[in-house]
């Protein structure tokens, strides 16, 4: 049976713009008749990976994700004394490996070196891109066919066993992701509105002219959001080559990140970072659920934050009673507006099995 890992969060944001869309206003979705503000799942997924939190706990388990490999590649071949054709030819046919590369550009004279995708580079094959050009730079010599087998089907790297990777012309080396994020949505009805600013010219006497230097507005709102994350335990500890220290490591890093790391959008204009006030992880073999339907009725003015934990709990407890006979998975609890549970047993409770 799959064992799997929910967490279930709130948390509340003030007047922020964290994750915008194309107008360059806050992204939104329509729930139960009314507008919510709402984070994007892959705004959530780079937060997380590329925080402090998720860097340290898992240092040399984790990818890179770029379209400008073969440039690296170059320079450090570059860099090895190798010529300026070689360094080029040979770089092209070692990221060649990962994808399709771009046409050249004479405005642009590296442009061939790059993949037309975001390819994701596994800490294993980062080691053997560069071994490979060294190789190269000291026999003075293109690589071998053999040698250009660089993708490792099996890896370590935590955050593509988490969040998955396809590479279109090597679909043997994708990877399934072990995780699944939700869009988090505001509980609550939201309206979105205008922040109008100036900026003042500093050197500007207003002798002559008292205007502004610059005027704009930024969309932004505030709200309570629910996020739902689940993971493949399984899935997670195959794609991390059967390592189950490394599963447990991933697991915590993950936790924390998605309960402490706000993405980083307008963050200088507004300061908007918060951890969840509430928590709920549940693991076990059931099919996993969103609780979503907690708030398909937007919760109203008052205690916002103990209505939305009261509507969540419902929730989980009415569908436990008519499809399992009332009896819930393990789970643990973190409430901080209760000043109940802590970080620390949530942890140990998502890594232990």
């Amino acid at each position: 049976m799959t064992t799997f890992v929910q967490l279930h969060l709130l948390t509340s944001y003030p007047p922020a713009c964290l994750n915008r869309d194309d107008l360059n206003r806050p992204k939104t979705a329509v729930m139960g008749g009314v507008q919510r503000l709402r984070i994007s799942s892959q705004s959530l997924k780079r937060a997380w990976r590329t925080s402090d939190v998720f860097q340290e706990a898992l240092s040399g388990h984790i990818g890179t994700r770029t379209k400008e490999m073969g440039i690296r590649v170059h320079k450090r071949l570059i860099a090895a004394g190798v010529t300026e054709k070689s360094a080029k030819e040979w770089a092209q046919k070692i990221v060649g490996q990962f994808g399709k590369l771009k046409g050249a550009n004479k405005d642009n004279q590296l442009q061939d070196l790059e993949i037309e995708q975001l390819a994701h580079f596994s800490p294993e094959e980062v080691a053997a891109i560069e071994a490979l050009a060294d190789t190269l730079a000291r026999g003075n010599r293109a690589a071998t066919e053999a040698e250009l087998k660089l993708l490792r089907e099996k890896h370590r790297a935590t955050d593509i066993s988490l969040f998955g990777r396809m590479l279109a012309d090597r679909p043997l080396y994708n990877i399934e992701a072990a995780c699944e994020v939700a869009h988090a949505i505001t509980v609550h009805k939201v309206a979105v509105e205008d922040d109008y600013f100036t900026a003042v010219d500093d050197l500007n006497t207003r002798q002559e002219d008292v205007g502004s230097a610059h005027i704009g507005e930024q969309g932004f709102a505030a709200g309570l959001f629910y996020l739902y994350v689940c993971i493949n335990r399984d899935l997670l500890q195959e794609n991390l080559s059967d390592d189950a220290a490394l599963t447990q490591q991933t697991l915590r890093a993950l936790t924390e990140a998605a309960a402490t790391v706000a993405p980083g959008g307008k963050q200088k204009s507004f300061g908007s970072r918060a951890y969840a006030s509430y928590i709920l992880a549940e693991k076990g073999s059931r099919q996993p659920r969103s609780l979503a339907v907690a708030f398909l009725k937007p919760v109203r003015d008052g205690d916002m934050l103990d209505d939305a934990v009261s509507s969540l709990t419902s929730a989980r407890t009415n569908l436990d009673k008519v499809y399992y006979n009332g009896q819930a998975s393990p789970s643990c609890v973190l409430n901080a507006l209760e000043g109940t549970g802590s970080l620390a047993d949530l942890l140990n409770f998502v890594a232990q099995f």
